[in-house]
């Protein structure tokens, strides 16, 4: 899956969260599962992929992600439960081993691999700009002093 995503990792249900971004979800999936990266997924324990968002190019993944950052807590608890209610591990569906969650089983050309699976489009609500609360409620553009995280280095979030 080399394409650019931004993910959320979970410690577990509502515990820490981290957002990262990254050109290859499954090879820096696998790094934080795995814990070959000292930092903060590291420290705290949070390995377990509960959400994540393909997009076209980096430059929309990472201001998606730097708009992320900045949410509340209760926004980012909304956007996972909103696709994954049961804060399942989403690995098995990023390696091709489950369908995605939410999508309709379709059937696999003769010539595809077992690994490949059709994944879902972005749903007009996940469009890389930032909004005001849950983006399928509200279609409130921040303003662009609170877009991003211009501010300083923020590996992660511990809410």
């Amino acid at each position: 899956m080399k394409a650019p995503a931004v993910y959320i990792l979970a410690s577990q249900r509502n515990g820490t969260l981290y957002i990262g971004v990254t050109s290859n979800l499954i090879q820096r999936i696998w790094q934080h599962r795995e814990g070959v990266v000292e930092g903060f997924t590291q420290r705290h324990g949070v390995k377990t992929l509960v959400w994540y968002e393909q997009h076209e190019t980096m430059e929309s993944a990472i201001a998606r992600e730097k708009a992320l950052k900045k949410w509340n807590r209760d926004w980012k608890l909304r956007l996972i439960e909103k696709r994954n209610p049961q804060w399942l591990d989403l690995w098995p569906e990023i390696t091709g081993e489950v369908p995605p969650l939410n999508s309709t089983p379709q059937p696999s050309p003769p010539s595809s691999s077992p690994s490949a699976f059709v994944q879902d489009p972005l749903p007009p609500s996940s469009s890389p700009n930032a909004f005001v609360g849950d983006p399928a409620i509200s279609s409130t553009p921040l303003d662009s002093r609170l877009r991003g995280n211009d501010g300083g280095e923020c590996e992660g979030v511990r809410e």
